[in-house]
């Protein structure tokens, strides 16, 4: 007894230790909303956000009706699904240029368990035996219940995966491995639109290498293509291209794009009502879009124990491929992503909305690249496109009735390049690290061969095992106890400026395991400030865990680490101990040396072997009038002290090299 009221005192201290500050602070960090609202700047924003969400309402339109038709759901799902989980993001997420919705990858998945559980029976949406609910049948109803049973499952999946914080086992998760899962998966996509694309009827085919038995299908049946729908197909095609090239190319000049998507919808319903080709020429369309949002409903439970391989599926890619552009965005804009966080927010965007008919979401490329091209700020542009979709939803979506299935299908395939373009990274890892590249093509075959889950699971047990197989090879791999010191120059004689030189040699491997742990600390070492025994002391508390160790050819002085303003900084790099790296090494090695030339730091690198001065310059544009790359620490040191003279406004002035 003593010792369980011991517990309860131990538990009441707990609660009473709390403060008010201890609350707002959590609420803030688990609702990003609170955070930028009340200082968002309406006279800045509110206009590029409007334009953006009126742009992104289109899109988010378009895209949901022919993703739901993806996930074999009536394509009214796919408007719902545009609405709710946006609003969940934008609440709970903190990526201001992720635009989540409708998924091409996801729809793919729960495909998967949709035609399993509920075979097709019939060759149209529409179907008779109304079961009194938004005036749809009972076999769509049912269908829209296990896809919505998909995303309820895996949006539990991810908040598991919030409270057991697995965001931050994320760097397991490297660019190669994304890249060829997406490209991979959306070769699957284009791959199911094939039979729309073609006008034919055909079985739905899925498992191991149902990618190929898909071909050998429709080559074994050719001659069942539809002449008009083949053709319909081609033109908008050729027409999506065409224009989204030509706004690309303008996008500078011009601030409103033209969207074709939904100028291509409402030609081709239009065309197809008048000729009454539905009939006449025996087009699928879409059929009867009900008005208005519906009330909300359990998913269906009974098959949740059959669904848990696709809401895995969902979970895990669904959740990859939006961190990949939040961090992106994210790095663009100059802002931070919490990747554990996101996990919640995601999670959240799929739990909610099946409650409300909604198919698996998740955030798209061609969506947030939208975001950037039309000048967005903030989450407000979603927000804003949420209420011209619900717009839809209860004035427009019934004239969709004539819209054929072969155009949403082209505007699938042609919504997907961004996707299939990744296909030219190959190149870029073949120069970088040719064991990259090999993750890349097996990782590729894998997803092609099985599914995306499956290549993604691979490429990450395949990482792993190459680097524990190359780490051994490293000579380096035990921590150097070096004080870090640094010395300050004067530029000029009598000078007040001076020129503060930090050196920071890489004792260890760059690789994915490391590379994000490599930026932090680094970044750590650039802003501290304090005395010189103040900078020792961060060092070796840092050196518990950390690659990084910083020693110095000059006296160590006391005085503040802080720059003035006359202060010039250089960061030398020694890469002698720099044995093997990756492709995510060599890109944070270019990340830091672009944010230390946002913060006015000169970035020069030492000892660095012929493939890692390659892999650099190939890999990005290092922007640089003078040499980075140096044969010593001390040929380094040499040119950052090597006077440069500048005229501005028509005085000399002497400088020291940067």
């Amino acid at each position: 007894m003593a010792g369980a009221e011991r517990r309860r005192s131990t538990v009441w201290g707990k609660i009473r230790a709390v403060r008010c500050e201890d609350v707002k602070e959590w609420c803030v960090r688990r609702l990003p909303i609170l955070e930028w609202v009340p200082i968002y700047d309406w006279k800045e924003n509110l206009v590029p956000d409007a334009v953006s969400g009126m742009m992104l309402a289109i899109q988010q339109v378009t895209q949901g009706l022919a993703f739901a038709a993806l996930s074999s759901v009536h394509p009214v799902f796919g408007l719902y699904g545009s609405f709710f989980p946006v609003i969940i993001y934008a609440i709970f997420g903190m990526g201001r240029h992720v635009a989540t919705g409708t998924f091409a990858l996801t729809s793919l998945i729960s495909a998967n368990a949709v035609e399993r559980l509920v075979p097709s029976t019939g060759t149209n949406f529409t179907a008779n035996n109304n079961s009194g609910v938004l005036g749809l049948s009972e076999f769509e109803m049912q269908r829209i219940g296990v896809a919505a049973a998909v995303s309820f499952l895996g949006g539990i999946i991810q908040v598991a995966m919030f409270m057991l914080h697995l965001g931050h086992a994320t760097f397991l998760l490297t660019e190669p491995v994304i890249s060829a899962m997406t490209t991979g998966a959306a070769t699957h996509v284009v791959t199911s639109q094939v039979k729309y694309l073609l006008g034919m009827k055909m079985p739905y085919i899925s498992g191991p290498l149902g990618f190929f038995h898909i071909y050998a299908y429709i080559f074994e049946n050719i001659r069942s293509v539809q002449l008009e729908a083949l053709l319909l197909s081609l033109l908008s095609v050729v027409v999506l291209v065409l224009v989204k090239e030509l706004n690309e190319k303008f996008q500078r000049n011009i601030k409103i794009v033209l969207p074709i998507d939904l100028v291509l919808i409402i030609a081709t319903s239009t065309a197809c009502c008048y000729a009454d080709m539905e009939y006449v020429y025996g087009l699928e369309v879409v059929g009867h879009i009900p008005q208005g949002l519906p009330p909300p409903k359990l998913p269906a439970m009974n098959v949740l124990s059959e669904v848990v391989t696709e809401a895995f599926g969902v979970a895990l890619v669904g959740y990859v491929a939006s961190l990949a552009l939040a961090q992106s965005s994210a790095k663009r804009f100059k802002y931070t992503v919490d990747d554990n966080q996101e996990f919640l927010a995601h999670g959240l965007s799929n739990v909610i909305p099946s409650f409300f008919f909604c198919i698996p979401s998740a955030a798209a490329m061609g969506r947030t690249a939208l975001l950037y091209s039309t000048g967005a700020r903030t989450q407000v542009a979603c927000l804003i496109s949420c209420a011209l979709v619900l717009v839809v939803i209860y004035t427009i979506g019934a004239m969709l009735y004539w819209l054929p299935m072969c155009v949403l299908a082209s505007i699938i395939v042609v919504g997907l390049k961004g996707m299939l373009m990744q296909f030219r990274d190959l190149k870029k890892y073949w120069n970088v690290d040719k064991i990259d590249w090999s993750i890349w093509v097996t990782t590729y075959m894998f997803t092609i061969c099985f599914a995306a889950n499956v290549g993604l699971l691979y490429g990450v047990v395949c990482t792993i095992v190459i680097v524990i197989f190359r780490f051994p090879r490293a000579k380096t791999l035990n921590l150097k106890n070096m004080k870090e010191v640094e010395y300050k120059y004067k530029t000029e004689e009598n000078c007040e400026s001076l020129k503060q030189v930090k050196i920071v040699t890489v004792s260890n491997p760059l690789v994915f395991l490391n590379a994000r742990k490599f930026h932090a600390d680094l970044m750590k070492i650039i802003q501290k400030d304090g005395t010189s025994s103040q900078a020792c002391e961060d060092v070796n508390k840092c050196e518990q865990n950390t690659l990084l160790c910083s020693f110095s050819n000059g006296s160590c002085h006391g005085e503040s680490l802080q720059p003035c303003q006359s202060e010039q900084r250089v960061l030398i790099l020694d890469c002698s101990g720099l044995n093997f790296f990756d492709y995510t090494g060599v890109s944070m090695l270019l990340q830091i040396y672009m944010d230390c030339k946002n913060r006015h730091i000169e970035v020069l690198l030492a000892c660095c072997k012929a493939s890692l001065i390659k892999a650099m310059q190939y890999g990005g544009n290092l922007e640089s009038e003078n040499p980075i790359f140096f044969e010593s620490v001390s040929s380094a040191i040499d040119a950052s002290q090597i006077p440069r003279v500048r005229l501005t406004a028509g005085v000399g002035e002497v400088l020291g090299a940067h």
